[in-house]
Parts: C-alpha cells; structure tokens; sequence
C-alpha cells in the first residue's frame, strides 16, 4: 500500500465559520484539538462518535471561482441544509438521482435523501 486515506480538506475564507456551518449541516463538532489552536489555523471537525474521517476548514484568501474536482456526498433533507444557508446549484432530474448543492462559500455536495 503506498497511502491510505487520512482526512478531508476543504479551503475557505472564513474557515471559523464554515466549521459551524459544517458541524450545523452534517452533525459533526469542533475536534478536541481544535480550542489549542490559534484562531487563524486550519479548524477540524469531527463525527462525534469519531466514525467519520476529520474534515479540516483551511484558511484562503483566494476565493473559490471553479466547481469543484472533489466534493462530500451527504445524506440529508434539502431543505433543511438549504435553510442553513446553502444554494441549490442542480436538482435532481432525470439525469442525476441527487441534489447538487453549495455551502455558505460556494463548495459544491451532493446530498441524497434518506432511504
């Protein structure tokens, strides 16, 4: 094996809070290690039964102007992470079985419904 997964990064210019918007989103919470850290770090977050990979909100100053190559797939109701703050970007039609959405700064997930 030359490497194995580790973490999941995503860029944002206000990384302090698209990790509350994150951890509102999906459940998950500020990793213990996170209240050691400068406030201009990297922030992670974590599933809080610590199942899921650690998902790091980096600090840019560029901002996201493409669509992303890498993107989280979520299971959740549409209208509640859209009620948080997240833009439709693609709904599901014949051609896709899930809704393309975007977080606070333009990230692009899919989200699937509950089955």
């Amino acid at each position: 094996m030359t490497a194995r997964f580790k973490d999941l990064a995503l860029d944002a210019n206000d990384h302090q809070a698209l990790a509350d918007w994150w951890c509102a989103a999906i459940g998950y919470v500020r990793h213990a290690s996170a209240a050691e850290r400068p406030p201009s770090d990297p922030i992670p977050i974590a599933e809080p039964a610590g199942k899921g990979p650690l998902i790091w909100l980096n600090p840019v100053t560029e901002p996201k102007t493409v669509k992303n190559r890498m993107h989280l797939d979520v299971v959740g109701d549409r209208a509640e992470l859209l009620a948080l703050g997240a833009t439709m970007v693609r709904e599901e039609d014949e051609d896709i079985r899930w809704d393309i959405l975007a977080d606070p700064e333009g990230n692009e997930f899919c989200v699937f419904a509950p089955e």
